[in-house]
């Protein structure tokens, strides 16, 4: 379950909603948005949690009612999760056609009734246009929460049907000490965990608890060794095969901004990558920004093209470009 004090950068947007809560302001619909992996979903569970409860401890769920014993089941009535069925999918409007006949009935545990839908980008035109239906007769005492990581990309009647809450990434410091304390890392640790994951907070938490580390290392280690000659681009492509994507191209993504901030400021360190610091001082030296920015932008077009596809080519991805990585000091 999650608790909102375990975030303190939410702060005054979770004392914004519960002042609107007390005096009976809360909308019917709510757009969080902001960087993925700041704890947007988890502010959104715990709103709904309080809501689904029947005998509320101020601002906290009881845990104990039969509404809260049927949420920690897994298995509230009232609450409803919407998502794409497989990543890089749109939410279908057969899935929002399905809500909307749901919410058509009456609360079954009396009380609110919650709709979680993340992210609201991958609504398409067809979907985004029955769920208006929803956001303009949602029915009484039923909160819709989207969730969105590019609210940009959201048809501007969704954005204006909804109370916006935006969220930032927390301070350095606070995200630091954060995950220091939550994880009990040593503060180097961390701060690589942080760098890794764009300074969200809760991202760095998950790449530690999961095995992404040890991919990264797999990674590191093999583009080291793609630089001496001691692999292949098709041989270490082969040996990520069960690799996340995402994380290998923002990996490689941040090994290149260490280079091109190292050439800049004349800086032997590292900002993000300080395991790395020997191969990285060796491409600084002998590589053009020109060649860096080329892999740069084709990693961005990979990465983007990879969100849009459910299947793509893994081995022709990574070897493409780990060749072009290994061309930078050739």
């Amino acid at each position: 379950m999650s608790d909102v004090a375990d975030y303190p950068w939410f702060g005054s947007r979770w004392e914004r909603v519960m002042e609107q809560r007390q005096h009976g302001r809360l909308p019917h619909a709510l757009l969080l948005s902001g960087p993925a992996g700041i704890g947007k979903a988890e502010f959104a569970e715990a709103l709904g949690n309080l809501l689904l409860c029947h005998n509320p401890k101020g601002n906290k769920p009881c845990d104990h009612c039969h509404s809260c014993e049927l949420r920690i089941a897994g298995h509230h009535p009232d609450r409803f999760q919407l998502r794409p069925e497989a990543q890089g999918k749109p939410i279908k409007v057969d899935q929002v056609r399905e809500l909307i006949d749901r919410l058509h009935s009456t609360a079954q545990q009396g009380g609110y009734r919650i709709v979680t839908l993340e992210p609201a980008e991958s609504l398409n035109t067809s979907s985004a246009n029955a769920l208006l239906k929803i956001l303009e007769e949602p029915g009484e005492d039923t909160l819709l929460i989207l969730i969105s990581h590019q609210p940009g990309q959201l048809m501007p009647t969704i954005r204006s049907r909804c109370q916006r809450i935006d969220f930032a990434i927390p301070s350095p410091d606070e995200a630091a000490q954060w995950l220091t304390q939550s994880l009990e890392l040593e503060p180097a640790k961390a701060s690589q965990l942080l760098g890794l994951a764009h300074g969200a907070p809760l991202r760095a938490r998950d790449l530690y608890q999961s095995d992404a580390m040890d991919q990264r290392k797999l990674l590191m280690t093999g583009l080291a060794d793609l630089l001496r000659g001691r692999t292949s681009a098709s041989e270490l492509a082969t040996k990520l095969g069960k690799a996340d994507l995402l994380n290998c191209l923002d990996w490689l993504a941040s090994l290149l901004n260490d280079v091109v901030r190292m050439q800049m400021t004349g800086s032997d360190e590292p900002r993000v990558n300080a395991d790395m610091r020997r191969m990285l001082e060796a491409v600084a030296k002998q590589t053009s920004r020109v060649r860096i920015f080329s892999l740069a932008d084709r990693i961005q077009e990979e990465r983007v093209s990879l969100m849009l596809r459910q299947n793509p080519n893994r081995q022709l991805l990574l070897e493409t470009l780990l060749l072009q990585w290994s061309a930078l000091v050739r």
